[in-house]
């Protein structure tokens, strides 16, 4: 016993009993639209990936100048400390 669509009804059939054939092709129709929009939501997922990797990469690059911005700032201020103390800067 296969599980799957049912074999396309003839036109005698949907003939017989419009209201299966109605709601026959409805669920064709529902069927396209939900796959429809799963391979456009893939598509918008890829994108978005895409974008995400980009945006990190910044990120990195403006963590690492942070570190750098840092580092002078501390040394900076380890210079201007050593120098007030030493009296060579009046305060």
């Amino acid at each position: 016993m296969s599980i799957g669509l049912p074999s396309i009804p003839s036109f005698k059939e949907f003939s017989k009993d419009p209201v299966k054939a109605v709601t026959f092709v409805m669920m064709l129709g529902i069927l396209y639209m939900y796959l429809d929009n799963k391979t456009n939501y893939q598509s918008q997922i890829d994108r978005h990936q895409a974008k995400i990797e980009i945006l990190e990469k910044k990120v990195d690059k403006c963590l690492i100048q942070l570190k750098r911005s840092d580092s002078a700032l501390a040394a900076a201020t380890t210079k201007l400390e050593v120098l007030s103390a030493l009296g060579k800067i009046p305060q």
